[in-house]
C-alpha cells in the first residue's frame, strides 16, 4: 500500500522546553527502552486524567449495516478495489453527509502492518491504562483509555462536535462534570482536536468571523499531537488533484473530492505552496475553485470529466459536483484560518511529536509546457528543469513523508530563527522530533517512551 493521504509516507515506501530526563539516545537501533520497567506501577493515582486516543484519516474501519467492511476491506480489497463505495453523496448541505457506512473499529493492523495496535498495547500494558467504552459507569481510580473512532471522511468541524459528545459522556461516566481529559491525536485527528479546543461544537466555517469560545480547551489537561499538519499538507493537495496510489489500484480524485475532510488538509496560504517553472513563488489561491477550473485539477480535468460521462454521470451531476467542490474549498479555507487566528486563552499543556528525517513535499510546482500546465509534486517529475534552479530544496523539506516539520510546528518557514508568522498562532510548550514515517509514528518506541513519561509523571 503506497497511499500517502495521511495514511502512509512518501511514494514508493512499503504499504504505503523538551524533557531532558527522556533522551532520544535511549532508542538507538540496537537497543530499546524497557517500557514495562520504566513505567509499570501499582500506584494508579486517583487523579489520573482519562486518556482519549484519536486516529488520523483512514484510521477507522468503515462497515455497512450488514457488518461488511468496506475500509480497509481485507488485503484483497485494499489492493485491488477502487473503493468507490466510500464516496460520500454530493449535496449542497454543509451538515454531516448521509452515508450507509459507519465506523466499526480502529485500524490497528492491516496485512500485518501496524498502525494503532502497538500504541494501544503500550498504553494498556506498561502504561497501566484500562480500555473503556464510553457509556459505562467508571470508578474515579485507575487509568482509563478511550478510543475516539470517527468517520474520517466527514467535515472536521462536525467530527469535533462528536469529540465533545465523547468527553461529556466520559464526564458522566466518572460522575464529575468538571473532569479534564488528556488527548493524544495522530495526523488529521490533531486538526479535529485543535478545532474542538477553540470552538467546541460550534460551526464557524460559514463566514469569515471566527468567534473563539475555547469550549474544548477548558476540558483538557494535556494535548499531545503526533504528525499533525498544523499548516496543511502539500501531499494532500497532490492527491486531491490527481488521486492517490494504493498498491496496484488507485483512489480516484473524484472519490477523495467527495470527502469534506480532504479539502481541510490543504496547505495554509501562509506557507505559499505553489511554485513556477523557475522555482519562484506563484500567487495562486488553492482554495479558489476558479483556479482548479483554470488548471484543470481533479474533476475539472477534461479527460476525467469524459470518464465520468462514460460511467453514466450526467452533465447536471458533474455541475453539482463542481459546486460541491466550491463549497468545501471555501469551508476548507476558513478551516485552516480558524486554527491560526490569535487565541489568548490556553489552559492546557500542548506538546508536539513528529518526524523530520524524510524528504517531504512542501510545495508543488506548476510547470508550463506550451499552453498546458502540469502539477509536479517531486523534482524528478519536472520535464524541463532549469539548470540553475535547486528544485530539491525549493520543493522538499524534512518531515515524515507526508507532513513537513514546518507544518507540524505551525511555522511558515523551516528556519527556526525566523519569527513565527503573525497569522500563525500555535503556542506549543515544546516539540520532540525523531526519525519515522507518517503512518508509523504511533508505533515508534521513541514516541511511546516520551508519551508515557509525559502522561504519567507527577
Amino acid at each position: 500500500m503506497a497511499l500517502t493521504f495521511f495514511w502512509n509516507s512518501a511514494p514508493g515506501r512499503a504499504a504505503s522546553a523538551l524533557f531532558l530526563a527522556v533522551t532520544l539516545a535511549a532508542c538507538a537501533a540496537t537497543e530499546r527502552p524497557d517500557l514495562q520497567r520504566l513505567y509499570s506501577s501499582e500506584n494508579n493515582s486517583v487523579d489520573q486524567a482519562p486518556l482519549i486516543l484519536i486516529h488520523g484519516a483512514f484510521g477507522a474501519r468503515l462497515c455497512d449495516a450488514a457488518g461488511v467492511e468496506h475500509w480497509p476491506g481485507g488485503l484483497k480489497g485494499l489492493l485491488f478495489s477502487d473503493h468507490e463505495t466510500l464516496a460520500l453523496p454530493i449535496q449542497e448541505s454543509r451538515g454531516a453527509a448521509t452515508t450507509n457506512l459507519t465506523p466499526c473499529g480502529l485500524t490497528d493492523t492491516v496485512a500485518g502492518r501496524d498502525f494503532y495496535g502497538r500504541i494501544e498495547s503500550t498504553l494498556t500494558g506498561p502504561g497501566g491504562y484500562e480500555l473503556k467504552e464510553a457509556g459505562t459507569p467508571t470508578s474515579s481510580t485507575g487509568r482509563h483509555l478511550y478510543r475516539f473512532v470517527y468517520d474520517w471522511r466527514q467535515d472536521n468541524s462536525i467530527t469535533a462536535g462528536k469529540l465533545d459528545q465523547l468527553v461529556e459522556q466520559i464526564r458522566r461516566d466518572h460522575e464529575d462534570p468538571d473532569l479534564k481529559v488528556d488527548i493524544v491525536a495522530h495526523s488529521m485527528g490533531g486538526l479535529i482536536t485543535r478545532y474542538w479546543l477553540r470552538y467546541g461544537t460550534v460551526d464557524v466555517l460559514n463566514d469569515n468571523d471566527f468567534p473563539l469560545n475555547n469550549m474544548g480547551g477548558r476540558k483538557v489537561r494535556k494535548v499531545i499531537l503526533l504528525g499533525t499538519p498544523s499548516l496543511g499538507s502539500t501531499s494532500a493537495l497532490q492527491q486531491l488533484v490527481d488521486g492517490a496510489k494504493l498498491g496496484p489500484s488507485k483512489l480516484s480524485s473524484e472519490l477523495l473530492m467527495s470527502f469534506p475532510s480532504a479539502y481541510q488538509l490543504l496547505p495554509h496560504p501562509i506557507s505559499e505552496p505553489i511554485l513556477g517553472n523557475r522555482g519562484q513563488q506563484l500567487e495562486r489561491d488553492i482554495f479558489d475553485v476558479d483556479i482548479w477550473r483554470a488548471l484543470e485539477w481533479g474533476i475539472f480535468e477534461p479527460d476525467r470529466r469524459a470518464t465520468l460521462l462514460e460511467r453514466g454521470w450526467s452533465e447536471k451531476e458533474i455541475g453539482e459536483f463542481e459546486e460541491y467542490a466550491h463549497i468545501h474549498l471555501e469551508r476548507a479555507r476558513r478551516f485552516v484560518w480558524s486554527l491560526t487566528v490569535k487565541n489568548e486563552e490556553r489552559p492546557y499543556e500542548l506538546i508536539v511529536f513528529g518526524g523530520d528525517c524524510v524528504a517531504t513535499p512542501a510545495r508543488i510546482l506548476i510547470e508550463d509546457i506550451g499552453p498546458e500546465s502540469h502539477v509536479r509534486l517531486w523534482p524528478r517529475e519536472i520535464a524541463a528543469p532549469r539548470e540553475a534552479v535547486d528544485y530539491e530544496s525549493k520543493m522538499l523539506e524534512p518531515g515524515d513523508g507526508a507532513v513537513t516539520k514546518a507544518s507540524l510546528l505551525g511555522r511558515a518557514t523551516l528556519d527556526p530563527s525566523v519569527p513565527r508568522h503573525r497569522f500563525s498562532d500555535f503556542p506549543l510548550d515544546y516539540a520532540v522530533m525523531f526519525c519515522e514515517d507518517h503512518s508509523q509514528l504511533p508505533g515508534n518506541i521513541t514516541f511511546q517512551d516520551n508519551l508515557l513519561h509525559i502522561l504519567l509523571s507527577r
